[in-house]
């Protein structure tokens, strides 16, 4: 269905108070998804992309993959023509090529607020937040474990962040509220409080079911039928396990063709070969396993080619971020991800720092530019990421939401029209002269270039005189004034009763288990 077709046919089915609540809404300027219009940096030349396909091809029919707690998947493997010993699986050359080849190399991801829908595959970019953490810190209350409150906070400032296309998902995994209830609560968060797409539960298939539902009471169970409405994240247990949460969640996303992010989850070293190669190759293994896996529980299905990884300490044993290695991975995935078509995951703001300091900074800025040039489509935890995953920081949030705009500055690459070449400019002024008050300076300078929202440029004097305050105490600042000038977007009456009423009487259907 064509975007525009969509569209119309959500106005008609929203009737009049929605078409009101929409024209009435508080809108706060969002950028468009990056669409690059500059070349991406390729690694592997032809040869190295055929050996690592041949190689992960022989590892699926020679080693497998396990299906764990799964009968019916390993059912329908076994229908397909795999070879199904217990709960291990094994794929003859060619058969996860031809299931892949169904999956869409480009979808739309409608949001409820039509001008922030998003496009994924091709040479587009989406950022989303940080996805995860147990923890939250800021620079009031320090690290703690994360609750709702904090978690409303999170989407409030995705909300009004300019350069973030995305709500995501688990900003944070607030603690308390118990865990079989709290997808909820989240899924109302991003519903009510943003209007921009946000991601489904995967902790349970039940869940995901609940997710589903839930969109249908937003958009309309036709539309959410026809059109991806969530984009959802499905980790592989590397090495080459595929356990029955994960793929109960992917069955039931699929089966309502809803989008999936199919991810291995590694740490080089670890779950995965020291060297890029090997690395390279399992992960192309485990996402062509998952992939075709999603095609077999419905042709057509939205799919997201997606590559988690790290190197490790071998010191310590933590995982690192920001490394050459992990670069080197990423590109390689996307060239892997560009040769089967297939939209890519990968990049974020990750670092393994405890602050958002200079460690966190320079891991960051690898992976964030690491991602642009490497063709990443959908970029989870693209701010807010701490401490290896286990914190969402406030403070960082904002800071990596502002750099984001270098990003959609980079991707529009070097224009040359008129204007541009700026020849007037050149000969107004002359030798000798300067561009300050010229009229093409005046014509231009209010979008020439980027302008941050958080860090300082002040002369030392004034910033002396203001407190002196580090990017943390500035972030704190943008933390604060983006949550006190936050408004909360209008959504129709019916649907918000709607929402509240499928809530309680699930939650009232089950005793609280934090388990």
């Amino acid at each position: 269905m064509s975007d525009s077709k969509a569209v119309k046919r959500r106005s008609r089915g929203g009737g009049g108070a929605a078409r009101r609540a929409e024209r009435t809404s508080v809108n706060f300027e969002t950028a468009k998804y990056i669409e690059r219009n500059i070349p991406l940096f390729n690694v592997l030349n032809d040869e190295a992309l055929e050996i690592i396909e041949t190689n992960a091809e022989a590892i699926l029919e020679d080693v497998g993959v396990n299906f764990v707690n799964n009968p019916a998947a390993l059912k329908r493997w076994q229908d397909a023509g795999a070879e199904v010993d217990g709960e291990r699986v094994r794929l003859p050359k060619g058969l996860a090529k031809s299931l892949m080849s169904t999956a869409p190399s480009k979808y739309v991801q409608y949001a409820r607020n039509p001008s922030k829908n998003v496009a994924i595959g091709g040479n587009s970019l989406v950022c989303a937040p940080v996805y995860g953490p147990p923890f939250v810190r800021d620079l009031q209350g320090g690290r703690r474990y994360a609750t709702m409150d904090d978690f409303k906070k999170f989407v409030k400032l995705g909300y009004m962040s300019k350069w973030l296309h995305h709500s995501g998902g688990t900003v944070c995994e607030p603690t308390d509220i118990p865990v079989n209830k709290r997808h909820l609560d989240m899924l109302h968060a991003h519903m009510t409080l943003s209007d921009k797409p946000f991601m489904g539960s995967v902790t349970e298939p039940s869940r995901a079911q609940d997710s589903v539902e839930m969109c249908e009471i937003l958009f309309g169970k036709d539309f959410v039928q026809e059109n991806a409405v969530m984009t959802s994240l499905i980790n592989i247990n590397s090495p080459m396990t595929f356990d029955d949460v994960m793929m109960g969640a992917l069955e039931i996303y699929s089966k309502n063709n809803q989008a999936c992010i199919v991810s291995p989850f590694i740490v080089g070293g670890a779950m995965a070969p020291v060297s890029v190669a090997g690395t390279l190759t399992q992960v192309l293994a485990e996402v062509m396993a998952g992939i075709s896996y999603s095609q077999l529980v419905r042709p057509g299905a939205p799919v997201i080619f997606g590559a988690f990884v790290s190197s490790i300490d071998m010191n310590s044993g933590a995982p690192t971020f920001g490394t050459p290695e992990a670069s080197q991975i990423l590109y390689g995935a996307g060239q892997l991800a560009r040769r089967f078509n297939l939209p890519f995951r990968s990049g974020g703001s990750l670092c393994g720092s405890k602050l958002p300091d200079a460690q966190a900074a320079y891991e960051t800025t690898h992976t964030l530019n690491a991602a642009l040039l490497g063709g990443v489509n959908f970029m989870l935890h693209a701010c807010g990421w701490l401490e290896g995953g286990l914190v969402s920081s406030f403070e960082k949030f904002v800071l990596d939401a502002d750099q984001l705009g270098i990003l959609h500055h980079l991707a529009r690459g070097v224009s040359i029209t008129e204007n541009d070449q700026a020849l007037d400019a050149i000969h107004e002024v002359g030798p000798g002269g300067h561009y300050l008050g010229c009229a093409h300076t005046q014509a231009n300078f209010k979008e020439a270039f980027w302008r941050t929202e958080v860090l300082d440029y002040k002369p030392f004097e004034t910033w002396e005189e203001e407190g002196a305050k580090d990017s943390m105490n500035l972030a704190a600042l943008r933390v604060e004034q983006m949550l006190a000038n936050y408004q909360k977007p209008t959504l129709s009456p019916d649907i918000s009763e709607a929402l509240d009423t499928y809530i309680a009487n699930k939650k009232s259907s089950m005793p609280d288990s934090f388990l």
